[in-house]
């Protein structure tokens, strides 16, 4: 259904633990994207960004939805996942705390995301 196109899915996720549900619609999206053959980049910013970190995936919780751990895990695989820059910092997070396949960017390198050509940006 989605093969033919050459789309890119930028999703910015906002929200962590303190708003639970507007965070896992952000994963599931990007996941969903990512299992139909769909580029998809997830930024993780605000509170998200604790997600970046080895084991914060695992701890969270909401009924009815899918783990966040398992959702990441495919967003990794065939996705890209960065962490804001200035997110990450706040929360001294740096390059050696995050997971394997995460990189730590600014908002510079999202504009350039998010304004190529065949993008769609969607902001959770």
């Amino acid at each position: 259904m989605l093969g033919h196109m050459a789309r890119t899915l930028v999703v910015k996720a906002t929200a962590g633990a303190d708003a639970p549900e507007r965070c896992a619609q952000a994963f599931t999206v990007a996941a969903t994207a990512v299992a139909a053959g769909v580029d998809v980049s997830l930024w993780l910013t605000g509170e998200s960004t604790w997600f970046a970190v080895p084991g914060r995936a695992q701890q969270f919780e909401l009924p009815h939805s899918a783990p966040l751990a398992e959702l990441l895990h495919v967003i990794l695989t065939s996705g890209r996942v960065t962490a804001c820059t200035q997110c990450a910092a706040r929360r001294e997070i740096g390059p050696d705390d995050v997971l394997p396949g995460v990189r730590i960017a600014g908002a510079a390198v999202f504009v350039e995301e998010a304004l190529a050509e065949g993008a769609q940006a969607l902001v959770y």
